[in-house]
Order: structure tokens, then C-alpha cells, then sequence
């Protein structure tokens, strides 16, 4: 069977099926990626390039839909030596949202196509009304609406699709859902697992364990999706009572998700001149390579997930199989996996005084809540083992190749 990937930063959320379906000689896969994608993976590749962005003169409803006009053209016109060649993919497993799968059906009109869809966007009660608290203007909605186009297309054009929760999957137009699977690409728990004797080392004056007093915070970029300024409020106020207390906070220094600020500031920059901080206690460490990130979680007292309603990030899934306790916002994404007070803490997203309580609790009596560690690591594996999950989407590939996926 021979499979393309379609992916702009391939692997992303195919890194383990791919690595699941190597070991079976039946499948032939390949992998169409931006040419700027600089991960790495041992599959055959065929890069492609927008030829320009959109125009600046464009009406701003449509931006988005030029640029994935603009990228499936591109990616088009660099698949189009493999079907010259007969090698024709018999599924095409797709990242949709981004352009590059929207001319598939038309290049392979006989090949499969799984589309994983991970957001569809909403002008009122979804994530860009919880952050501002006001409801979008006129044009806002007009954007948000257009923002959609690309991913028509792919909803259109699919065999199946494949979404990674439930709370994401019923974003969807309903008259697609029952066409998408709810299929999470899964946390593998071998490597993922509970080690208190782990040490981690954060610069040369400080090395910190499970015995410390460590919260901690991920994310791909410090932003208001994800509750970075009420984190760094929690800090402040904790640091201030706690003087052993320290924070290490893993990602970039940059928006992922939503809106920057008006002021030009980044949000660290603004938190940082906002809030008073012991910065001997403060560690930002950026990106790091997964072996830290693990290694984090397994030493952390408590670790601070915030998001508005929106994509949940796999970190928290990650960070639940290696034992960490939770405090999470209670925002739907997040009750999908933690029920409070079973298997980790909800607390309100804009709510910094209880959040910093429940923080605050969790540091005193750090033995009441061991149980809820277990059973966030019990969930993962019930529910979200790569042993359980990849033999299901190894079967749901098959059966949209075969045309029996109903």
C-alpha cells in the first residue's frame, strides 16, 4: 500500500503512526512537506514552496484563503512528477487547514483521502470571545467565517476524517461529524512514566528533583490562549510567599496562538516588567529536546495547564503519563480528560487568586494528592496508550484505503 503524507511541518501528528507502520514492509510511504521544514525523518520527501504570500491589496477576509490557494498550488505542481511517474498514492493522510491538501482530488481523483482535522473556527462562544470577553465586530466574524474555506474544501473532498478529541470533533459542522473519526494519535507510556529519582539540572547553580518544590509550565510560545499572563501573575504571588519555590517554563518567546499584544511587547517582556519576580527561582529553558520536557514532569509539584476552549496540546496528555499533577483551567478541552478532585484540579482560566490557592494546597500537603497522579497516569493508559490506539488507526488507514470505513 503506498501512503503520502501531506504535512507542512511533517511529522507533527503523524510522527507516530509513521513510526508504527515502518515496521510493516507492506507500506510504501512518502511525505510532501514545505521545502522550509527542517524536521527530520527517515521517508522519501517532495518539498514544495509558495510562490509568493498574498497580496497586501486583498480584501482581509480572504488572506487566508489566498495563502492556502497559494500553497496547494504549490503543492500541486511538485506532486506532479510522482503521478508522471505511476506511482500514484493509494491514500493520502492530510493535515488539513493550511492549503496544501486542497488540489488532491484532483491530482489523485482514485487515491483515499484521511484529512485530520484539528479546529474549526466560530465567531461566538469559542476561543477568541473567551480571551477578549466581548463579541467579535462585524468583520471579525466575516474573517473568522472565511477562515473556515480551506477546511470546506478538505471536508468536501475527504474519504474520512480524523480528529484527535471529542471536544474538537464537535466543532465540526455537524453534517460532516458522523464522516470524522474521534481518534487521538496517542502518548506513548513506556517512555512517558513516573521516575522520582530523576534529576534535572537547569543551569550550574541549580539542580532540582522531586523533593524540591517545583511548578511548572509548557507550551509552544507564551500567549493568552494558553493563560501565560495569569500563570505569571500566580508565580509573582507564590514566589512572594514561597522561598523555595522555584518555576521552569519550557517553550518560545512568541505568539503560537492568537493575538501579540498592541504594545509591541512580547508577553514575557510585559510580565517581567508587570510583576515582581525572584529571578534566581525563575527559569525559562525555551524549546527543549523531549528528554527534558519528561524529565520536568516527572520532578513537578504541580503543573499549571491553561487554554481557552481550544486545541489541547499533547503536553498535558504527555505530562499526566509521567505523573504530574494537573491544576488545569476548567475549559471544556481540558474536562474531556480531568475530572477535579479524581484525577487532577480544575480551575477557573482568569481566576489567579484560586488558582494560586490550589497551587499553594498541592505544595502543602503534597501526599493528599499522590492519588490523583496515579489515577492522571491510569487515564492515559485506559484511554490513550500509542500500544492501544496506533493498532485502531493502522485499521481505520486500511479501511479508508479500502473503501470500508462507514
Amino acid at each position: 500500500m503506498r501512503i503520502l503524507f501531506m504535512h507542512n511541518n511533517f511529522p507533527g501528528q503523524y510522527r507516530r503512526i509513521m513510526d508504527y507502520l515502518k515496521k510493516n514492509t507492506k507500506y510504501e510511504m512518502a511525505v510532501a512537506t514545505l521545502d522550509t521544514n527542517k524536521q527530520q525523518f527517515n521517508l522519501p520527501k517532495i518539498t514544495y514552496t509558495p510562490h509568493r504570500e498574498p497580496r497586501k491589496d486583498i480584501h482581509p477576509a480572504l488572506i487566508t484563503t489566498e495563502r492556502s490557494t497559494i500553497m496547494g498550488q504549490a503543492a500541486y505542481k511538485s506532486l506532479l512528477p510522482l503521478k508522471q511517474s505511476g506511482k500514484t498514492p493509494d491514500i493520502i493522510l492530510s493535515h488539513s487547514g493550511w492549503g496544501g491538501s486542497m488540489f488532491l482530488r484532483d491530482l489523485f481523483p482514485k487515491a483515499k483521502l484521511l484529512s485530520y482535522f484539528e479546529w474549526y473556527y466560530h465567531g461566538v462562544n469559542s476561543d477568541s470571545t473567551f480571551i477578549t470577553g466581548e463579541e467579535p465586530s462585524h468583520d471579525d466574524l466575516l474573517r473568522l467565517r472565511m477562515k473556515n474555506t480551506t477546511i470546506l474544501q478538505d471536508l468536501a473532498a475527504m474519504d474520512w476524517g480524523q480528529s484527535p478529541t471529542v471536544f474538537q470533533h464537535s466543532k465540526l459542522p455537524a453534517v460532516f461529524q458522523k464522516n470524522v473519526s474521534v481518534l487521538h494519535d496517542g502518548v506513548d507510556t513506556d517512555y512517558f512514566k513516573p521516575d522520582d529519582t530523576v534529576k534535572l539540572t537547569i543551569n550550574q547553580n541549580v539542580t532540582l528533583s522531586a523533593e524540591n518544590e517545583v511548578i511548572t509550565y509548557v507550551a509552544r510560545g507564551m500567549e493568552e490562549y494558553r493563560g501565560f499572563p495569569q500563570f505569571m501573575e500566580v508565580v509573582s504571588e507564590l514566589q512572594k510567599r514561597r522561598p523555595n519555590l522555584h518555576v521552569v517554563i519550557l517553550g518560545n518567546d512568541r505568539v503560537a496562538y492568537g493575538a501579540t499584544r498592541k504594545d509591541g511587547k512580547t508577553f514575557k517582556e510585559w510580565a517581567l516588567e508587570a510583576f515582581e519576580f525572584d529571578q534566581t527561582r525563575l527559569h525559562f529553558m525555551g524549546l527543549q529536546p523531549l528528554k527534558v520536557f519528561r524529565s520536568l514532569m516527572q520532578i513537578s509539584s504541580a503543573h499549571i495547564y491553561l487554554t481557552a476552549p481550544f486545541v489541547l496540546s499533547w503536553s498535558m496528555l504527555e505530562a499526566m503519563s509521567a505523573g504530574a499533577l494537573i491544576v488545569g483551567s476548567d475549559t471544556d478541552p481540558v474536562k474531556e480528560l480531568i475530572k477535579d478532585g479524581e484525577n487532577g484540579v480544575l480551575v477557573p482560566f482568569f481566576d489567579t487568586g484560586k488558582i494560586a490557592g490550589a497551587v499553594e494546597s498541592i505544595l502543602n500537603n503534597p501526599k493528599d494528592y499522590s492519588e490523583l497522579r496515579k489515577k492522571a497516569r491510569q487515564t492515559i493508559l485506559n484511554s490513550y496508550a500509542t500500544r492501544d490506539l496506533l493498532p485502531k488507526y493502522q485499521q481505520l488507514i486500511e479501511n479508508v484505503a479500502n473503501g470500508t470505513q462507514v
